[in-house]
């Protein structure tokens, strides 16, 4: 409003007459605004991922994407090759890639530290950079502002995965900000807005992982489960049986997958790390579990259900991507170019969203103007994302079981 208006509100209204209600902030946040609490005092009594999974950190902070990310590893070889190179000038290196120097962040000498290490490109690895979008880093302390080793060297060591889920949400109005993924993870995973940076949290930490720079060795018998000790004698106590660190696991993941929980605690996950209700009934653990595998089989790609794809790539001429255009009315066409297209693409397939993308559009503009790219990877996420809008449904009709006898288990 104008100054004016704003003046003369405060002229004609005293605090007994401005319509102003008293607020009670109460514990853990402590808001100054009216919050809705029917039903989360439960929701608080349950505990934290971050409990669950007590080594976590931030996906990958780079601060200079443009260079040390690509699609192609020999992309980045090429790259590596341009920095060590000591006959390229500083300047003309940094306008190429949009580089400045910070206080703790010189090029000269990050370029040294390249120069002097003759395995460099050892450090070439795959990372998981947005949903089902897998691309390449050069994972080099000389470039890397935000490595989180503490938590990527797990990831590098061997076999693992990680669940990534966001501490607050404030640019959407619901929660859908929960991925998993096998390899590292960049920050941005599940939405590029600064506040809601992805936190990565594995389900393995592997004792012999090495400093960063050197080779990783890797045992599975030295691995032992990123799992708070306290859980294994809880859940023993209510199943009589000692589910494996992938069903605890999987069985969160179908969790933050309920329609339910997202809608019901939706005001609660936009301001803290999810919280997790475990079933006191055995049985119904391990239906879910079993949802949850499906779904992080689905979401790394490597499910069965994957076959065949539900959609089709159609047309005539260059595959390159032109424009990414969706026409539902021409049976859920998605138009990459005059000639090319993708049939078979539902709105609801169209429309899904993994925190703050919409995923069938995101990976296509994302490589807007290539012509080198895989359709059938395409077919096999919008496969992915048809049998997890299934899978929701055979959650939700699972999930308010849950909430009738719910384990008591340590919560801040």
């Amino acid at each position: 409003g104008r100054r004016e208006e704003k003046y003369k509100w405060l002229e004609t209204h005293t605090l007994g007459t401005a319509g102003y209600q008293p607020i009670h902030p109460e514990t853990p946040f402590y808001f100054f605004i009216p919050r809705k609490k029917e039903g989360l005092e439960e929701y608080f009594s349950w505990t934290s991922v971050t409990e669950i999974f007590p080594v976590y950190s931030t996906g990958i902070v780079t601060s200079r994407d443009q260079l040390v990310i690509a699609f192609e590893d020999s992309t980045l070889s090429a790259r590596l090759a341009l920095l060590r190179d000591p006959a390229q000038r500083d300047e003309t290196i940094a306008e190429a890639y949009q580089l400045r120097d910070k206080k703790h962040w010189k090029l000269a000498q990050a370029r040294r530290q390249l120069q002097a290490d003759p395995e460099a490109e050892k450090h070439i690895h795959p990372i998981l950079y947005r949903p089902f979008d897998t691309r390449s880093i050069l994972y080099h302390p000389a470039l890397i502002e935000g490595p989180r080793y503490e938590v990527m060297r797990h990831m590098l060591a061997g076999e693992n995965v990680a669940i990534v889920v966001t501490r607050q949400v404030k640019a959407s109005e619901t929660w859908q900000h929960c991925f998993i993924s096998d390899k590292m993870v960049e920050s941005c995973l599940v939405s590029n807005q600064t506040s809601e940076i992805g936190y990565v949290l594995p389900l393995y930490l592997s004792p012999s992982a090495k400093k960063l720079g050197k080779e990783l060795s890797f045992d599975r018998s030295e691995r032992e489960p990123n799992l708070a000790p306290w859980i294994w004698p809880k859940l023993w106590q209510a199943y009589r049986f000692e589910p494996t660190p992938e069903d605890v696991l999987a069985y969160i993941y179908a969790v933050l997958y309920s329609p339910t929980y997202r809608q019901k605690y939706a005001e609660a996950l936009r301001v803290d790390f999810p919280r997790v209700p475990f079933t006191a009934d055995g049985a119904l653990f391990r239906q879910l579990a079993a949802l949850g595998q499906r779904l992080i089989d689905l979401h790394l790609l490597r499910s069965p259900e994957l076959n065949p794809p539900v959609a089709k790539y159609q047309g005539t001429g260059s595959d390159k991507i032109e424009f990414v255009r969706y026409d539902h009315p021409k049976a859920g066409c998605v138009a990459v170019n005059k000639g090319k297209y993708f049939e078979g693409i539902t709105p609801e397939m169209w429309e899904y969203q993994i925190g703050g993308y919409q995923v069938l559009e995101k990976w296509l503009k994302d490589r807007k103007g290539k012509m080198d790219w895989d359709f059938q990877h395409y077919l096999r996420i919008a496969t992915a994302i048809a049998r997890t809008i299934e899978l929701q449904s055979e959650i939700e009709a699972l999930y308010p079981a849950v909430e009738h006898k719910v384990i008591a288990l340590p919560a801040k």
